[in-house]
This record gives structure tokens, C-alpha cells and sequence, in this order.
């Protein structure tokens, strides 16, 4: 789950100073943040996909993005709220994050994507996957991404703002208690792009998949 562990001390185990001070005020910033990003996803009215609380990436993140587009996305059953991934112990990816990355964790209950593309950065070449651009789209249920960057043309039928991430109804699990979420009947983006970290389904179907490396990643 994307949350900090609060560690039980007895006063006299408890380190004082600024040093423990300043340590507290990072965390006390991080959850803030973690809890004020799907409010700027609304205000921007750019939202979509993935999981880290509620269907729980439970694995530490590479900390190399990868980038996903779609001419169309069609979810039944849509939540998100904001949440932390986290990288292994001195990744060398890390760079400036800490190992940590603020996300944007949403999920899709069951979807189609049309002419879906994957890219990853692996150093001057792109590993490509694409899938689902003939006749049959791409897949998925109970789909979870987490992004720190999403762009589309996006409408939701009857969604709720501002809702706790715990009580969610419209997918199969939850967020933590406590947390700002939204949630939706449905949801359709068409000209989708996302800047991702991690991802997870239940179900993954990619018809007419190829995979290849190139010098060009998938086209915002």
C-alpha cells in the first residue's frame, strides 16, 4: 500500500533535535502531497487509470517510466486517488525523488483499449509494444496504473469527487482510509497518453501483440 510506516517509540526512544524534527516535516509534506494530487488531476480535467492502494503494487518500482497511449479507453467501473511508489534501497534511478515517486493511482474494473502502444526508455533505444490495433481491442480488468502524467479527452458518467479512497463501491477494492478518491460508472478517453511507473491486472488481453526495439517511443 502507498503509505509511512509511524514507528512506536517510548519518549526516551524517541530522537529529538532538528534532525528528527526535519525528518517528521518531509513525512508530514509527503502524505499532504499524496492527498492533494487527484485535486489537481480534477481542476485539470485530464484524469485516467491505475493502483497502488487499491488493487496494491505490492513490488518496488524500477524507477525507469514507461510511456502507454491509446487512440480510445473504455473502463466500466473507475476509481483514483493519490499515492506513493517506491523504489529499492539506493536504485540507481532514483536520481533526486529519494526513491519515491507521487503518483496518480487509478483503476479501470473492466476495459477496451484501442491501438495501444508501450514504450520504454532503455537508454538511446525504446523497447515498443503494441497491441489491439486491427479489429479487436486490447482487454483488461481490474487494470491499475500508476502515473505521474495523464492527457486525453476524458467524460465519466455519474462520478463522484471527493469521495474516501476506503469506500469505494464502483471497483473491487479499496484505497486507504482517509484518503481524497473519485469514482465513476464509466469512463472514456479517447487520444490517451500517461507517464507510468508501475502497473497491474487481473487480465491482460493483447491481441495482435508485437514487441521490438526502435529509436522512436510511442507518439504523445
Amino acid at each position: 500500500m502507498a503509505s509511512s510506516s509511524d514507528a512506536t517509540a517510548s519518549t526516551n526512544e524517541r530522537p529529538e533535535g532538528p534532525e528528527a524534527s526535519g525528518r517528521r516535516g518531509r513525512v508530514r509534506l509527503k502524505r499532504a502531497a499524496v492527498m492533494a494530487v487527484p485535486a489537481t488531476a480534477v481542476a485539470a480535467g485530464l484524469m485516467i487509470l491505475t493502483a497502488q492502494g487499491a488493487l496494491g503494487v505490492q513490488f518496488a518500482i524500477s524507477g525507469m517510466p514507461f510511456v502507454v497511449t491509446a487512440d480510445k479507453l473504455e473502463g466500466s467501473g473507475f476509481a483514483q486517488f493519490g499515492a506513493l511508489d517506491h523504489m529499492i534501497e539506493n536504485s540507481p534511478n532514483e536520481g533526486e525523488t529519494g526513491g519515491q515517486v507521487l503518483v496518480v493511482t487509478s483503476v479501470v474494473k473492466s476495459g477496451k483499449l484501442t491501438n495501444l502502444c508501450q514504450s520504454v526508455d532503455l537508454g538511446g533505444i525504446q523497447l515498443v509494444l503494441t497491441a489491439g490495433d486491427k479489429s479487436t481491442p486490447v482487454s483488461v480488468k481490474n487494470l491499475a496504473i500508476d502515473s505521474d502524467d495523464i492527457k486525453g479527452d476524458a467524460s465519466f458518467n455519474n462520478i463522484e469527487i471527493g469521495r474516501d479512497s476506503s469506500t469505494f463501491d464502483k471497483v473491487d477494492r479499496q484505497g486507504p482510509p482517509g484518503v481524497y478518491g473519485q469514482q465513476a460508472d464509466t469512463v472514456t478517453i479517447t487520444d490517451l497518453y500517461q507517464h507510468n511507473y508501475a502497473a497491474t491486472a487481473a487480465v491482460f488481453k493483447l491481441p495482435d501483440l508485437h514487441m521490438r526495439f526502435q529509436s522512436e517511443g510511442c507518439e504523445q
